[in-house]
């Protein structure tokens, strides 16, 4: 199978090495590139691939925002989301919207490559861990969690507050300003019904909805 693949990062040597992995195995005869939602969007209304690999950390707009926007420009595309992020952070959320999978950076190259082809073929690509998500999500018999009223923004913001990251940290890398990160703070507070980043942080250990680990950034 040789596809026509787009892939969506905002880190050149992540989009180098897999372009090059994808191309040398013989997976793909195109593996196109863009660095924000934007370019992936503007890419998508001109070209038809049969694969989006798309990351969640973009500089321009979360990554579950381009997947939405980019499903209603090309329905029948085949979205992969490509991230740091593990899946219990993103996954539900993810195919909730549209995704036809969540594929994780940690996977080694046997996995990557079948997870490709699979949504390739039309089919749902689900990883053990995704799965466990998905059945985490559905026990509650259509229960809403608190955190599944915020927009992809909040959820965003949230998961960085209790990583430990100040406004201006969140606002540096979201491209946002101080100002906008406090308004998303504040909504997501009131709709939670918390009161301070603490009660935000132990609602998001207790749930287990962030990886303390420094090497969530992508």
């Amino acid at each position: 199978m040789t596809l026509r693949i787009l892939l969506v990062d905002d880190h050149a040597v992540v989009r180098q090495g897999v372009r090059q992995l994808l191309i040398d195995r013989g997976v793909a005869i195109e593996v196109a590139e863009a660095e924000t939602g934007a370019n992936a969007l503007a890419a998508v209304a001109k070209h038809a691939y049969d694969v989006v690999l798309l990351d969640i950390a973009l500089p321009d707009m979360n990554g579950v925002e381009v997947l939405k926007r980019l499903k209603r420009k090309a329905p029948r595309a085949a979205v992969l989301m490509f991230s740091m992020y593990r899946e219990d952070q993103y996954a539900v959320r993810a195919l909730k919207a549209g995704a036809a999978g969540y594929l994780s950076k940690t996977v080694d190259t046997a996995q990557m490559i079948g997870a490709i082809q699979q949504v390739a073929a039309g089919r749902k690509y689900v990883s053990p861990a995704m799965a466990e998500a998905l059945a985490d999500y559905v026990s509650f018999d259509g229960e809403q969690l608190p955190h599944e009223k915020l927009s992809d923004r909040e959820y965003q913001t949230l998961c960085m507050i209790a990583s430990g990251k100040r406004l201006t940290d969140i606002a540096n890398a979201l491209s946002l300003s101080v100002k906008t990160v406090s308004v998303y703070r504040t909504r997501l507070l009131e709709k939670m019904k918390l009161h301070n980043n603490a009660e935000l942080t132990f609602y998001v250990m207790s749930n287990r909805l962030v990886d303390l680990n420094p090497a969530m950034a992508g």
